[in-house]
């Protein structure tokens, strides 16, 4: 039986793990390089000069950005033999818009792409749980071991979360400055998600199978 292509279910025994600096390295890694390129766009073209075939900086941080994504992506591949779904959905996007961005110079469509991608997995977590599928322990279950019943409440409140990333987005993009909007997306998102984690804690708790508190 051929390997499959996208990462295994939670409960398979085959799945392999990768460590969690690691992961969060590969995750955060592409926005880290985004978020450079853009503040120190004219540094490094002016130390590789090639690199102003792509534009002004924030063109730069989008082509670099795509190649970042690209290279976690194979490194995700090369440890595990298979893809991370939700990071690969947000890939696609990524070259999607990114090729966009770069073919008419236009920084319309990269700025659009996190609304795309957040509105896409709230739609599919949401989507999911009216086809009675709570999708998000494809993303929690390495640290989370929930009862069906918390599963289907934390993707509800995850798939929620997503729309409102998508909302913010696109509130700080059409009102300010193209620097402001990379700080936000690089520096704000991930505190705000942090934070929006935490105060799913007496859900996970209420309804975690290792640790349950008594009503």
């Amino acid at each position: 039986m051929s390997e499959p292509v996208f990462e295994r279910d939670p409960s398979d025994p085959k799945k392999k793990e990768v460590a969690p600096l690691l992961k969060l390295a590969l995750e955060l890694g592409p926005l880290l390089v985004f978020f450079f390129a853009n503040s120190r766009g004219e540094w490094l073209v002016e130390k590789w000069p090639a690199l102003g075939s792509f534009g002004g900086p924030l063109f730069l941080a989008t082509g670099l950005f795509m190649i970042a994504t690209a290279i976690a992506l194979s490194v995700s591949w090369a440890l595990t033999r298979t893809l991370p779904i939700m990071p690969l959905v947000s890939g696609v996007v990524v070259f999607i818009f990114g090729a966009l961005t770069l073919w008419l110079q236009d920084e319309l469509f990269i700025k659009m792409k996190p609304t795309i991608v957040n509105s896409l997995f709230g739609a599919v977590l949401l989507g999911g749980l009216f086809f009675g599928k709570a999708l998000l322990g494809y993303v929690f279950e390495s640290a989370f071991r929930l009862d069906a019943e918390g599963w289907r409440k934390l993707t509800f409140r995850w798939g929620l979360f997503f729309f409102f990333l998508a909302v913010a987005n696109e509130v700080v993009w059409r009102n300010f400055s193209t620097d402001f909007w990379v700080a936000f997306k690089v520096w704000a998102i991930m505190p705000i998600t942090i934070l929006f984690t935490f105060t799913q804690m007496p859900l996970i708790m209420r309804h975690s199978l290792d640790e349950k508190p008594a009503e």
